[in-house]
């Protein structure tokens, strides 16, 4: 049938196919670039998920409440000691340990390639411009789209969901490293510039340390984005709570689903806390 028939004024767009042909182009000749990836990553988050199973679940969350403890004070502290409690007497402790270390290491791949990104579009208009509209792209775009290509690039299980992750939560990073960079008072850029500072040196010595609360907050976003992506994740065979969540759903069973659930809204609290505290101590 042809395009205008249904009364149209111009024939469709061929974006579909030029999206395919696009993927079919990556596929085949960047596979082993796609491969490398997808085994570090699992190599990665797989060692890290083992180190965290080594050491016992009541030793672990005694740690993880003593550093809550010391972050954002006693009430922290409790919280985590009951709130970690109760996910290990629910029987979900080794879903929690591998959805913290899926979140940990989208955030840290977030941050590294992300931070960067935010500094160098605080030093250049020209950058800001060409990458803001590909940040509003990644975040208006539905987190279920991701998927796919992931998927097509990296098969079924963790290192789609990692990457998913990575793509949707990664925004956050770099609008606040560079909203925290432009907010430095010129009179203090002014001034370092006058003492004969370089650029690396205004940079690491002055506009970084103070949009630090900022670049904080940014991180933190992306935490909560991160945990998100990671639930949803589970559709492609990420492991974690989500999975938990997921059965639950396509089970209709409500207090699997609720116990999954809770255990996010621990975590998630958790998560959100540790970084506030981490920002004060700086």
């Amino acid at each position: 049938m042809n395009n205008t028939e249904d009364g149209a004024l111009f024939p469709k767009l061929p974006l579909d196919e030029w999206v395919e042909s696009f993927e079919d182009f990556l596929t085949t000749y960047l596979s082993a670039f796609f491969d490398t990836i997808s085994n570090v990553i699992e190599f990665i988050t797989e060692n890290f998920v083992s180190v965290l199973e080594m050491v016992p679940a009541l030793v672990l969350i005694v740690v993880v409440a003593l550093l809550a403890w010391w972050l954002n004070g006693w009430k922290l502290g409790l919280f985590a000691l009951i709130g970690l409690g109760v996910i290990n007497n629910l029987g979900y402790w080794p879903e929690t340990l591998q959805t913290v270390s899926l979140v940990i290491v989208s955030v840290i791949i977030s941050m590294i390639i992300g931070i960067p990104i935010g500094i160098w579009m605080s030093q250049k208009a020209t950058v800001q411009s060409i990458i803001t509209p590909i940040l509003d792209f990644m975040q208006t775009m539905p987190a279920f789209v991701y998927l796919i290509p992931a998927v097509v690039f990296f098969s079924l299980g963790m290192v789609p969901g990692v990457v998913a992750t990575i793509i949707f939560s990664m925004p956050p990073t770099v609008r606040m490293t560079n909203l925290g960079i432009r907010q430095v008072h010129p009179e203090l850029v002014e001034a370092s510039e006058a003492f004969g500072s370089t650029t690396g040196q205004r940079l690491g010595k002055v506009q970084i340390p103070l949009a630090m609360p900022t670049i904080m907050a940014g991180i933190n976003q992306t935490i909560m984005l991160s945990l998100s992506m990671v639930v949803i994740a589970s559709m492609v065979g990420a492991p974690g709570l989500g999975v938990i969540v997921y059965r639950a759903v396509t089970q209709v069973n409500i207090g699997s689903g609720f116990e999954g659930g809770i255990s996010l809204v621990i975590l998630a609290m958790l998560l959100d806390r540790f970084t506030q505290g981490f920002n004060k101590k700086k």
